[in-house]
């Protein structure tokens, strides 16, 4: 496979009430397709984030912006570009952040989340020292992460609770 030249095209989520801002890296070739945040029907995050929130999971991407809303949860990712392989978090190279520090000065985002150790990774590299907000690493909902059962990952992401 070839590296391809991924530029975010997916506008942030995000209230001037929001309290906590979930993170991915940058999205996902089904995530680019459906136009919304982990798009692709085996990534358990929005039934993890619904379990969490204790709603039912929401279908729709209307269902899943509002969910976020409702509970104060804004989205976005931690880059604006990379050139990537697929979905392999591992192959990304020549990261550009987004505007993180802009998008939490216009909210009343507390905590920071991020989806996955390499999101993580690259929020602590290329903005923490910007928005002053450590980041928090959850295990990531990817189907690829099999060794994470359905209800390790709604025990682990409850760890947002007390900020909403």
């Amino acid at each position: 496979m070839n590296y391809e030249t991924v530029v975010h095209t997916i506008p942030p989520l995000y209230a001037p009430d929001s309290r906590v801002l979930m993170l991915g890296s940058i999205p996902s070739p089904k995530s680019r397709e459906a136009g919304f945040f982990y798009g692709h029907p085996q990534n358990r995050y929005w039934r993890v984030l619904a379990a969490v929130l204790g709603e039912d999971a929401p279908q729709s991407i209307a269902e899943k912006r509002s969910l976020c809303l409702r509970h104060k949860v804004a989205m976005w990712d931690v880059l604006a570009s990379c050139e990537i392989i697929g979905a392999g978090d591992s192959t990304i190279r020549n990261p550009m952040p987004n505007d993180l520090a802009g998008l939490i000065a216009r909210t009343q985002v507390r905590a920071v989340f991020a989806t996955g150790q390499k999101a993580a990774a690259l929020y602590r590299k290329y903005c923490e020292a910007g928005t002053g907000l450590p980041v928090t690493a959850l295990p990531s909902t990817s189907p690829a992460n099999a060794a994470w059962s359905f209800d390790r990952l709604v025990q682990a992401y409850r760890v947002i609770q007390p900020y909403l």
